[in-house]
């Protein structure tokens, strides 16, 4: 199976994208999705030698946390920006320390950072190891950096495991 479809994840995606692109559901549009979520991942294997490997599981319940937190950020940045006043907001940068080591591991890392509201990712250091990260109101940095680690770090490492 895995020399058929060499990369499972962006066969489904690329389905999945035809299908929305083709804004119909229809049997020849399904079965045309498939060859070309079937074809392209084979073509393109060749440049992807060094792929990790991924436990979907995990990172079914990593993006199931990750939609929730969204939903629960907005809603406290909605608080902020409502209730709270300029000179009462705390903005800090936050020096993350990393222990994921993969490309596609620490990218997904600063993604998730990014599209929480009330956080951006801005840089990863040159060695890899440290995550640049703007929060729009963090009382205690320290606290915040742990939280973040232990929210969406830890669950990664065993994502990319």
């Amino acid at each position: 199976m895995r020399r058929l479809i060499p990369h499972p994840g962006l066969s489904v995606l690329l389905v999945a994208t035809w299908m929305m692109m083709l804004n119909s559901l229809t049997f020849g549009g399904l079965f045309v999705g498939i060859i070309i979520g079937i074809l392209l991942p084979i073509f393109t294997a060749p440049f992807w030698p060094g792929r990790p490997d991924v436990n979907f599981r995990a990172g079914i319940a990593y993006f199931v946390l990750v939609v929730w937190d969204i939903i629960v950020a907005n809603f406290q940045v909605a608080a902020i920006i409502l209730f709270k006043r300029n000179r009462d907001l705390r903005p800090a940068w936050l020096v993350i320390p990393m222990e994921l080591d993969t490309p596609e591991a620490i990218t997904v890392f600063a993604g998730t950072i990014s599209l929480t509201p009330g956080t951006v990712s801005t840089d990863v250091s040159a060695c890899g190891k440290f995550l640049l990260v703007h929060a729009l109101d963090a009382a205690d940095p320290d606290a915040e950096i742990a939280r973040i680690k232990a929210r969406y770090e830890t669950r990664l490492k065993r994502v990319f495991a």
